[in-house]
């Protein structure tokens, strides 16, 4: 099937470079005839010397250091929470009517209105920044975790039953691998929604090093330079992330397939 399927993404990978060629083309003629303000669309070789001048004499490296530190250990938090959190309502009927509606409520509560919460109980340093992408990562696991592990069909549970398993090989042997691809979804949203807080943690509480201060500077120097580049090295390390936990659910794919 490996063989079959490489093939058949040749082509998006081709479109989607061709595209992003078309992109560049047409940003490095939008410059070299002045066809948008320079003080608004720096040139591509403008944003490599400002990324050789950061790797050489600025702080780009610490930033992402910073940034990515802050990133995986509130995702591993609020990750870790809503799988313990969503098996639990998962596997307990009578725990889900309990505790259900409160997850089903935080859920649909939109994300940056923990901001200001989370800055008051925690501070706007980095205890706050990590609680709110721990807030951000928490709410695709539990959700995805719970359904997948109450979704588990009626006739496992039967026959799981019937060959009298315990309830922690009940778990083990049944519930957790028909939960898998449900889990895995939520992991790889709790990843994404951790990436945008990450973002906007750095931009909305206190400025620290990362990322976040690096586009706050670039802004209000007017650097537009500095800012092109930390926007892009956002989307690079979001795209590395999506590539990572797609090849994740593939692999996962691969292995329950018989």
């Amino acid at each position: 099937m490996a063989d079959i399927s490489l093939p058949r993404r040749l082509p998006e990978r081709r479109a989607a470079l061709i595209s992003f060629g078309l992109i560049v083309l047409i940003w490095i003629v939008a410059r070299q005839f002045d066809l948008v303000d320079r003080r608004f669309l720096p040139s591509p070789l403008e944003i490599l010397e400002r990324l050789r001048y950061e790797l050489t004499q600025g702080t780009i490296l610490g930033d992402i250091g910073a940034t990515l530190w802050r990133n995986l250990i509130g995702f591993g938090i609020g990750a870790g929470a809503g799988l313990a959190l969503g098996a639990a309502l998962g596997l307990s009927r009578g725990f889900a009517a309990v505790i259900g509606p409160t997850v089903v409520a935080q859920r649909q509560t939109a994300l940056f209105a923990w901001v200001p919460l989370l800055a008051m109980w925690f501070g706007g340093n980095d205890t706050g920044k990590i609680a709110f992408i721990a807030v951000a990562a928490f709410q695709p696991v539990v959700i995805n975790t719970w359904q997948g592990f109450a979704q588990v069909p009626q006739t496992y549970r039967e026959l799981s039953e019937a060959l009298l398993f315990r309830r922690r090989d009940y778990i083990r042997l049944v519930a957790l691998p028909a939960a898998l691809p449900a889990i895995f979804t939520g992991l790889h949203g709790g990843l994404i929604y951790a990436w945008l807080a990450t973002v906007g943690s750095e931009l909305f509480l206190n400025i620290a090093p990362g990322l976040g201060g690096r586009l706050s500077e670039g802004s209000q120097l007017f650097h537009i330079d500095l800012l092109f580049l930390t926007i892009l090295i956002f989307a690079l390390i979001g795209l590395a992330y999506n590539s990572l936990a797609e090849r994740a659910e593939t692999l996962l794919v691969k292995w329950k397939r018989p």
